[in-house]
């Protein structure tokens, strides 16, 4: 009998060995590399698939060569939306980290060491334009403020790209939907900062000149921005045989001056052989300044030569102006103190302030912007190559407008703005355009052209490959305000009416990165993590019944469990 109860505690001593090596080895596998990749799974059960990285995105990490080290400035005690954050980017990295062994990563605290250790710190981190965030903390003893900086460095062979993790505010929007932007766009900055740290050479965007285009100053701030990671630089296309396919994108910025049939056959030649273009094109002769000494002004149509190939392509610029009751304001004088001029500001209905809710990888998640004398744009145009049409930016539904030949004066602001006469739907203001477009030159391309294209071994083409353009009626959505006496220049999207930023530069420079992105990366910008917020006054009105629940319920349950289990045992061994 002893010997039996013996071998019984054995047993169980075994068991519980066993049980106990099966946790250790489970755990170890869960850590260990098989292949150059973490042994890592997981089941993604929620609805909007967020913790499922996008095929593009996974093949980005299976085809990384060198190490990807990761420094995250997020460390220490955060309020919860930060923690939020915190924990959100951790787990992105590990889902990198499932796809490729070489991703490596570790947090931080720049507010961590000697003060003479922090400092010295920042003053780096600041050459690189990484600056924090101060907040302002609510605790028993008081108010106290806290550098936070939200930021991430990407590194790959001594190659660093800053990522920025915090979204900006938006007015209007709560700050919880700003943290759950910020969250939903985490693995496509990570994917898109890998993509530019692991390139070795940097694509060529290049600005068309010659017809009037926007002078290098009045770029200069997207171009700085762009130099980053990418060449930029201007193309006469007068002074050249052919547009080179070594140029990612062509951008045409405001052109004011006709082209000519010779400039757009190598355009047309450019896009047939897959070359992408971002179109800025002011169908209409307006802007403020035109306005300046003037008590009336009739704005004419720009002669660009562009229609018919437009045309061709599947669009039309409309000779209108869009007017939108969501709008920013100008300053006009209302009167005289001695001779000082006393200025007030009105809406201006020309000047769009343009929200999207679209999904779409360009415009998710961007702030306003802001668009001058804008035009419509017809997305009716057939073409025999069925090209796919998606409007980017769009006026709100409480639109106007006003077709040629129309009088342009201030007149009508002395008076509030009457919404009955806004009864226009959302007007196209921003097209994106994809597949195959038809040449405008088939079965019209003259022998000299044919001439020009065989001395550089090239053959003429009547459908493209597969590409991309986006076009937006207004020239202006690039152009940066410009002190020419000082030679110096704004930030583009800066209103210095409203003092406010607009997301103008974010809209251009999503437009070139979905247009060149090879890879796709920029369809995790479109991945969406829906924000399910509780309901306050409902979780108020049932906090007793919910709370009975969660304290009883337990109890219960625990109870029932006893008595089960005894009654079992005295069954089983009476």
């Amino acid at each position: 009998m002893i010997k039996k109860r013996n071998s019984k505690k054995a047993q169980s001593l075994l068991q519980l060995v066993l049980f106990l090596g099966i946790l250790v080895f489970v755990n170890i596998l869960a850590n260990a590399r098989l292949g150059g990749r973490a042994f890592y799974s997981s089941i993604d059960m929620t609805e909007e698939n967020r913790f499922t990285l996008t095929p593009a995105t996974k093949g980005l990490l299976k085809d990384l060569e060198n190490t990807v080290f990761v420094r995250v400035l997020l460390d220490g005690e955060f309020p919860a939306g930060f923690k939020r954050l915190q924990s959100a980017t951790q787990e992105m990295l590990d889902d990198f980290r499932s796809e490729s062994g070489l991703i490596e990563y570790e947090f931080m605290d720049p507010s961590a060491g000697t003060t003479e250790e922090v400092n010295a710190l920042r003053k780096e981190l600041a050459k690189d334009n990484i600056v924090p965030v101060n907040l302002r903390l609510k605790d028993v003893d008081g108010t106290s403020e806290k550098l936070i900086y939200p930021y991430a460095i990407v590194t790959i062979k001594n190659k660093d790209v800053v990522i920025n993790l915090l979204e900006n505010e938006v007015p209007g929007v709560s700050p919880e939907v700003a943290l759950n932007n910020s969250i939903s766009l985490l693995e496509y900055k990570f994917a898109n900062a890998i993509q530019k740290a692991n390139t070795l050479r940097k694509p060529a965007l290049l600005f068309t000149s010659g017809h009037g285009e926007l002078e290098p100053l009045e770029t200069a701030d997207l171009e700085k921005n762009l130099r980053a990671f990418y060449e930029t630089g201007r193309i006469n296309l007068d002074s050249v045989v052919a547009i080179g396919q070594n140029a990612a994108a062509l951008i045409v910025a405001k052109p004011r001056a006709p082209f000519s049939d010779k400039d757009k056959f190598k355009m047309d030649q450019y896009v047939m052989n897959g070359g992408k273009v971002l179109w800025l094109i002011d169908p209409v002769r307006m802007d403020l300044d035109s306005l300046r000494g003037r008590e009336k002004y009739y704005p004419s149509e720009y002669d660009l030569n562009l229609d018919d190939l437009f045309f061709r392509y599947g669009f039309r610029l409309q000779s209108d102006l869009v007017l939108d009751i969501q709008c920013s304001r100008i300053p006009l004088a209302t009167g005289y103190v001695g001779n000082a001029p006393q200025f007030d500001y009105f809406p201006y209905p020309y000047h769009l302030v343009v929200t999207t809710s679209s999904q779409h990888p360009v415009v998710k998640s961007l702030a306003a912007t802001n668009l001058l004398y804008a035009s419509s744009i017809d997305t009716s145009v057939q073409i025999k190559t069925g090209v796919e049409k998606t409007v980017l930016l769009h006026s709100s539904p409480n639109s106007r407008l006003q077709l040629l030949p129309v009088e342009m004066d201030f007149e009508f602001l002395r008076y509030d703005l009457d919404p009955s006469k806004f009864n226009k739907p959302s007007q196209p203001l921003a097209l994106l355009l994809e597949g195959q477009f038809p040449s405008l030159f088939e079965n019209r391309v003259s022998s000299e052209m044919l001439a020009s294209l065989e001395g550089l071994g090239m053959s003429f083409k009547s459908q493209s490959d597969p590409t991309r353009m986006i076009v937006v009626s207004d020239g202006d959505m690039a152009k940066n305000k410009v002190n020419m006496a000082a030679q110096s220049y704004s930030p583009l999207g800066f209103n210095e009416f409203e003092k406010h930023l607009f997301s103008n530069k974010d809209f251009i420079i999503n437009a070139l990165e979905y247009l060149i992105d090879y890879r796709g990366t920029i369809e995790a910008r479109g991945k969406e993590v829906k924000l399910r917020l509780l309901d306050s006054v409902k979780a108020s009105e049932e906090s007793a019944k919910w709370q009975t629940i969660n304290i009883v319920l337990p109890l219960v349950f625990l109870t029932a469990f006893g008595f089960i289990y005894n009654w079992v045992r005295r069954r089983r061994f009476a």
